[in-house]
């Protein structure tokens, strides 16, 4: 009421005298002493004509007179411009308002896109498989025989995951007349579920299953080389199951394939590494290379023979690079011997020259070049069982892990001296790298057959050689086979196969079977518990190939076995492939106490560092 009445009265209101317009600010200022103001002029009876009473004006009889009278000094006011700021503060009440309408419909209108935009990409882009337990075993069927059992683990079908390839004999009957050989099929099992992705028939049983891109690049795809026991050699589409091509028998018309083939260095430059394979004629010592085009499937030349005098297992061949670059071959009976790539293709090419890639020379391996046979290098010879490429620490080269009848031999790569000997007996199964030490250097998981029915489970040292670790298990399986897996801290978990073990006695430390020797216990050792085996699963069949894959995106392992189960005269052993993961088997696993250690380990914090544990790809190539 003082601000309407201090506005009719004219007294405070002042005017721009730039813009002519009211000032707000200085009506601010003035509140106070127009209330003043008009609380006064109450007393004194009123004004006149609008401006500062100096006498008295007669008090109106009635409310119409009031109303008269109040009528000219409105309209006196309108002249005067006063509405303009009632006017205009409204405007700007107005606008303020439409402008926080505006920003609040903005502000839930993008809400609501962001939330349909949300909605439509969980239903429309597919999350990544998940494993779960990643647990799964598929049974197919009888297999009709055969002696081996390759195995190999590829991701075929883009889904991040690993799946499973191998091969069986499915039917001796199923052969046809006159050929002893039975067919095969050549399997690939969902990574995921175990379902079939698809399945190709073989003419011959598989000696070796091998995935790799033979292009350079991210985008090749996937390639599956299969190499049978006769004269089989085969590339497979991995996605499709289709076959790219298939080598011509009758380029092997004086011999048999004798060992998997091998990959080798792109040497007709189309793009494509090519191959090589060993062929091993009706005598022995008729050994011959013949060189296989990666993208055709053709002979890269003609055969190249050697004759070599050897006693014992077929070792190789196995391709090694020099940390020069020079590319050599070795392999050999009951010794290794190395040819170097450039001589086998001059003699297949039948001409002089090679390519500039493969003219490069390894001094220290040309010194030890034979007299009498001046393209073969003696690199060992003392009843060698086993070879393989063990990654040298802090180089691009690798050292050579022999395994002989007497023991286990580490060669020095650049030279071929020996880096260390383990003199062993009843070393027969392919140790199994891994890291045990905090060197970084890899060590060796082997197993030695301990008297009947035992084996002694031992890790050796890579840098020195000595036993770190050993303990014996009751196990009647011929042959088991051992793995690893490499964790993000740099160590390695070992997996192997032994009947169960019981708590040992504290006083004895003897550790004995407590179950039939039928069923058969997957253990587990980490080297920060050296004390402690993980059982992790069981089975009733015999275990004749595993191995172990890795899932990038939930840093896990996963392990997958071929497991045959028992058979009995007219009814073939069955075939069961199943899958492991590592880490859910970890927390679900039971603890066999091996000694006692001090300060005594907790399940509790067993359980806890076995629930941080992650797994990595394996940093090292064999």
């Amino acid at each position: 009421m003082a601000t309407v009445l201090s506005r009719a009265l004219k007294l405070p209101g002042k005017k721009s005298p730039d813009l002519g317009e009211y000032d707000p600010l200085t009506q601010a200022d003035s509140d106070e002493s127009e209330d003043d103001l008009v609380l006064n002029l109450q007393k004194n009876g009123g004004v006149k004509n609008g401006k500062s009473p100096l006498g008295e004006v007669p008090e109106p009889d009635s409310d119409a007179e009031v109303a008269e009278a109040a009528k000219p000094h409105l309209l006196e006011v309108t002249t005067e411009g006063y509405p303009s700021e009632t006017l205009g503060g409204l405007e700007q009440k107005a606008a303020s308002s439409m402008v926080s309408y505006v920003r609040t419909s903005v502000f839930l209108l993008t809400l609501g896109i962001s939330m349909i935009l949300v909605l439509l990409c969980a239903f429309l882009i597919p999350c990544p498989p998940r494993d779960l337990h990643s647990t799964w075993s598929r049974h197919l069927g009888s297999q009709g025989g055969g002696d081996l059992s390759p195995l190999e683990l590829a991701d075929v079908n883009g889904d991040g995951l690993r799946d499973v390839l191998l091969s069986f004999v499915m039917s001796r009957n199923g052969s046809a007349v006159g050929v002893s050989r039975p067919a095969a099929n050549l399997v690939c099992l969902s990574g995921m579920n175990g379902s079939t992705l698809w399945s190709s028939r073989l003419p011959e049983e598989a000696r070796d299953i091998t995935c790799l891109k033979l292009i350079p690049g991210n985008l090749a795809e996937t390639v599956c080389l299969v190499t049978g026991t006769y004269k089989m050699l085969s590339a497979f589409n991995a996605t499709s199951g289709k076959a790219i091509w298939t080598l011509n028998p009758n380029y092997l018309s004086n011999g048999t394939l004798a060992a998997p083939v091998v990959v080798l260095p792109d040497l007709d430059e189309d793009g494509v590494r090519d191959l090589v394979v060993l062929a091993i004629g009706e005598l022995q010592p008729d050994l011959c290379f013949l060189l296989v085009s990666g993208r055709t499937g053709s002979p890269l030349g003609r055969p190249v023979k050697y004759n070599i005098v050897g006693v014992g297992n077929l070792i190789g061949p196995q391709v090694y690079i020099t940390t020069n670059g020079a590319v050599y071959i070795l392999f050999g009976f009951g010794n290794i011997q190395a040819v170097a790539l450039r001589d086998i293709f001059v003699q297949a090419q039948n001409r002089d020259s090679s390519p500039p890639s493969l003219q490069i020379e390894e001094p220290e391996w040309e010194k030890r070049r034979s007299i009498n046979l001046s393209e073969l290098i003696d690199v060992y010879s003392d009843g060698v069982e086993l070879l393989q490429m063990v990654k040298a620490p802090d180089s691009n080269c690798s050292n050579l892990l022999i395994t002989t009848r007497q023991g286990l031999v580490l060669l020095r790569g650049q030279n071929l001296t020996p880096y260390w000997t383990l003199s062993l007996q009843g070393l027969r199964s392919q140790p199994t790298p891994g890291y045990f030490t905090d060197d970084q250097t890899l060590d060796f998981l082997l197993q030695i057959q301990d008297g009947v029915g035992m084996k002694k489970m031992m890790v050796v040292d890579g840098d020195s050689g000595s036993v770190i670790w050993s303990y014996s298990a009751p196990c009647h399986m011929k042959e088991t086979p051992t793995t690893s897996a490499v964790t993000s801290d740099r160590k390695s978990v070992f997996l192997f196969w032994a009947e169960g073990l019981s708590p040992a006695s504290p006083s004895s430390g003897i550790v004995l079977g407590t179950e039939p020797p039928s069923l058969h216990h997957l253990y587990l050792l980490h080297p920060t518990f050296p004390s402690i085996l993980l059982d992790l699963a069981n089975t009733t069949g015999t275990v004749t190939a595993s191995e172990v894959g890795i899932n990038d995106l939930w840093k896990d392992a996963f392990y997958v076995t071929r497991t045959t189960g028992p058979s009995s005269e007219g009814h073939p052993a069955a075939l069961v492939v199943s899958k492991l993961s590592l880490r859910w088997a970890l927390m679900e696993g039971q603890m066999a106490q091996l000694q006692e250690s001090t300060p005594k380990i907790g399940r509790g914090e067993l359980r806890r560092f076995l629930s941080r544990i992650k797994f990595v790809e394996a940093p090292y190539e064999i």
